[in-house]
């Protein structure tokens, strides 16, 4: 697997891994959206065979990161778990239980709809809508509006970027990417179970794509 690339906004010193997510290194903070964890087992209980190993394999990349990085805290910028909870909540619950001296701020999501009872139970700090921290802002969903009204670096997710990539005569990949704009960054889906929302980068923008565990910068 390669390496994390050194990526610097607002000043700040980031590494963006082929893991799908982000190190803040003077925060020390990995940053993730859209793990939509527990998708598998809801599927699962509609009768839709989707093998468990999706999820664990998700989960394993989680702690990989965990375990490289050694943060002092995780930012998941919405859709943590997917639905209500479930076998896989439990299997997070139990990792929770021994790594409880990592702080996890979660920025809910449309998906985020556990009972608050769990969170707390699981040592996650809550906020909705807006989490500020430095120079940046974290939000689910980004909208024109929120860039507008604001000064900080927005980082969200919501839609699981990714490009289309072209070769010779029709054929064409559809691939996850790190999108950064002027001011606002969307991040891609961390869990594999998810969609793809083809994006057209504006002429500002720098998007890194994501390929077999490699990063490939489109500029």
């Amino acid at each position: 697997m390669q390496a994390p690339i050194s990526f610097t906004v607002s000043g700040q010193q980031l590494w963006l891994s082929p893991m799908k997510a982000i190190f803040w290194e003077s925060r020390r903070f990995l940053i993730v959206s859209d793990l939509h964890f527990g998708k598998t087992g809801h599927f699962r209980k509609s009768g839709i065979a989707v093998p468990q190993h999706v999820y664990r394999n998700d989960l394993q990349r989680l702690f990989s990161l965990v375990q490289y990085f050694q943060p002092s805290g995780i930012i998941i910028v919405g859709d943590f778990f997917h639905s209500a909870a479930n076998r896989e909540a439990d299997l997070f619950a139990k990792w929770r239980n021994d790594h409880s001296g990592i702080g996890i701020r979660l920025v809910k999501g449309n998906h985020d709809i556990l009972p608050i009872e769990w969170y707390r139970e699981n040592n996650i700090d809550l906020h909705d809508g807006i989490l500020r921290d430095g120079p940046f802002c974290f939000t689910h969903e980004w909208t024109p509006d929120l860039s507008q009204a604001n000064e900080q670096y927005i980082f969200s997710g919501h839609i699981h970027p990714g490009v289309r990539i072209s070769g010779q005569g029709r054929q064409s990949l559809r691939l996850p990417c790190f999108y950064f704009d002027q001011n606002h960054a969307i991040l891609p889906a961390f869990g594999d179970f998810t969609g793809l929302a083809i994006i057209e980068p504006s002429p500002e923008a720098r998007v890194f794509v994501l390929a077999e565990q490699q990063i490939i910068s489109l500029q």
